[in-house]
């Protein structure tokens, strides 16, 4: 598993890089970046997962989502994926909601999709792994997670799957049942085929449903969201915790959309409420 680096550039007192390796689960090189705040010989950082959305890289968040500030202030080490394998040999799709830059987070069982899409194993357990080796700040005992839209669904699902692994959870605009809206049927059909019995595991709302449980949430989702009836269903995420208990900030946040515009609106925020739970 050895890491490439790809550049590093001083920034917000800290130090934002990008790197690349090549992956034993999805067979292809993959690219992703951490900002790793100033701190003192010896000492370790807690660390937070961003997980993308639709069509994105680590590029997008990277560049747009105004996050190093917040993390030199509180001390957290920030870690953007990719969405999904890519290149030569890599399948494909038409369209912007499946195939490369759609991976959702699932460790596909379908033709052609199963020999390189396994976003699941290389977040939860492979990248996972090559962080806590390959950078010695990272405090692999205090991890939180959050993500936007797609990448809100890989961040609520992981969660719920790895119970007393992340100690903050957070999401913007996620996908909270793709059981029930037009992207989460297209990809899961098409990454894990028509048995639905198959895609509850990566449900948030199916899971908690069957019983998983996070300590507490916190979810921004934008009113003027265009995606937010048809494809985000935010309210079906209130009615989720609510029937099983769990503590759940869900704020509708008036006049803001489904971009970076917003996210980066309440990042600093979402880095602090994380700060809170990784540091107590």
């Amino acid at each position: 598993m050895e890491m490439e680096t790809v550049s590093q550039t001083r920034s917000n007192g800290g130090m934002q890089g990008v790197y690349r390796h090549r992956s034993r689960e999805t067979g292809t090189e993959m690219t992703f970046s951490v900002f790793v705040p100033d701190h003192a010989p010896g000492a370790t950082m807690p660390v937070l997962w961003y997980l993308s959305g639709l069509t994105c890289t680590h590029a997008n968040v990277t560049e747009k989502g105004e996050f190093r500030a917040a993390c030199a202030e509180h001390g957290i080490i920030f870690i953007a994926p990719d969405t999904s394998p890519r290149g030569e040999g890599v399948p494909d799709a038409e369209g912007y909601d499946f195939g490369q830059g759609a991976g959702f987070y699932v460790d596909a069982t379908q033709t052609p999709w199963a020999a390189n899409f396994r976003m699941r194993s290389y977040i939860e357990d492979e990248l996972s792994a090559l962080i806590g080796a390959e950078f010695a700040a990272a405090d692999m005992a205090r991890q939180g997670i959050t993500g936007h839209s797609m990448g809100g669904h890989g961040a609520l699902t992981i969660a719920l799957r790895n119970p007393g692994r992340f100690r903050s959870v957070s999401a913007f605009a996620p996908i909270v049942s793709p059981l029930n809206c037009p992207w989460g049927e297209k990809a899961l059909g098409g990454y894990l085929g028509p048995d639905k019995n198959d895609w509850r595991q990566y449900d948030a709302c199916s899971l908690i449903e069957d019983g998983a449980r996070l300590p507490d949430l916190l979810v921004d989702q934008g009113e003027a969201d265009n995606f937010l009836h048809e494809q985000l269903k935010t309210g079906l995420l209130v009615l989720a915790c609510r029937k099983a208990g769990i503590p759940a900030t869900i704020r509708m946040q008036p006049g803001y959309d489904h971009s970076y515009y917003f996210i980066s609106s309440f990042m600093a925020e979402h880095i602090g409420w994380h700060a809170e739970r990784l540091k107590a």
